[in-house]
Parts: C-alpha cells; structure tokens; sequence
C-alpha cells in the first residue's frame, strides 16, 4: 500500500476509502491523501456479508468532516430499493455538511434520478454491473450536465473505461487498479490527462 499511496501522491491523485478500511490504519490516523467516503455496500457485496450501517456512521464520525464528498448509502445493483435506501438514509448523511452522492444501480430510471438530484442538490456515483454502466454511462453523463452536477465513475481500472468516462463528461472516477499495481498509475494518468473531443 506505500507504494501505491507514493504513486498516489506523485500524480496528484486522490483516494476513495470505505468502512472496511477501519481496521487498517485510516481507523487510527487520518488518511494518507484527499479523499472521499464510500458506503462500502460494494465491499460487502463482493465478500458476501451484509453491509453494516453502523459501521458506515463510525467512518462518518472519524473522517467526514475532511472528506471531499460522500456516497449515499445503496444497495448493488438494487434499483429502485436502492434508491429507497438512499431516501431514508440522506438526512443522516446530511447533518454531516458535506456534498453528497446518489449511487445510480442498475434498474434506476432517469426521471427519477433526476427527481432526487433536483430535490436533494446531490451528484451522481455511477455504480452498476460493469455491462450496465457502460451501456447507460452517457444518460448520466447528459443528466449531470442538464443538472450541472458532480458525476462520478466507480470501478475504472483501464484506459478505456478513462477514455467512456471522458466522453460522458464525468469529472471523477475510482479504481483499484493502482492499489494492486501501482506501476500502472503512469498509464492510466496519461489517458486521464488527454482531452475528450466529445463529451458531454
């Protein structure tokens, strides 16, 4: 994790942390770079277990008040339940301060996406299966720029995801990809850097 977090730093990149980061050390100093907050509802998907609210509040308590953004809490590849969860979960999210997150799952709708970020001033967190965010990634991305809002890539991990990224006119996107292989961050941060003829 060094030297991802030295690669990390070397090309001005930020980091997303989630509550299943707790028991390594940002439970006990502050994380290593600019970051923002996941739910962690990925994380408990793919390890099977379920996703542990309280354990999202705790991360809330210790690290929101630096986070850049935080993402609702969700439900994978949920739809409309998981637009629900985000419903009962945004007040609580929101006496934290801080600019928050819808994560659009696979089965959401535009009219209703759209209804929330008029209503909450929230941006988007594109989650998903991987096919379905590809298919759908310019509707969100032409959303965001009708609403003027954040949007935000999840699990983007090669150039080509960066260069559908860059079409949809997203502003962000995480991966892991640098964490597991650090060495590709030159790479993947050359195709960041490279303008997109047609965006959003």
């Amino acid at each position: 994790m060094k030297s991802a977090v030295s690669a990390m730093t070397l090309y001005g990149w930020r980091m997303l942390i989630e509550p299943s980061h707790l028991g390594f050390g940002y439970g006990k100093t502050e994380p290593p770079l600019p970051y923002m907050i996941d739910n962690g509802a990925w994380g408990s998907f793919n390890r099977g277990v379920p996703w542990d609210g309280d354990r999202f509040i705790e991360m809330l308590d210790m690290w929101a008040s630096g986070a850049d953004m935080i993402v609702l809490p969700d439900i994978v590849g949920g739809g409309d339940e998981s637009l629900a969860r985000s419903v009962e979960w945004l007040p609580k999210v929101a006496e934290y301060g801080i600019p928050m997150l819808l994560a659009v799952q696979d089965g959401m709708v535009v009219t209703d996406v759209q209804r929330f970020v008029r209503r909450h001033g929230v941006g988007l967190f594109i989650g998903g299966s991987t096919e379905w965010k590809e298919s759908t990634l310019p509707v969100w991305g032409r959303l965001a720029a009708r609403e003027g809002c954040w949007l935000h890539v999840a699990r983007v991990n090669s150039v080509r995801r960066i260069r559908l990224c860059q079409l949809a006119g997203a502003h962000s996107f995480d991966g892991t990809s640098v964490t597991k292989f650090p060495e590709s961050i030159r790479r993947l941060d050359h195709a960041r850097r490279q303008p997109a003829l047609f965006s959003a």
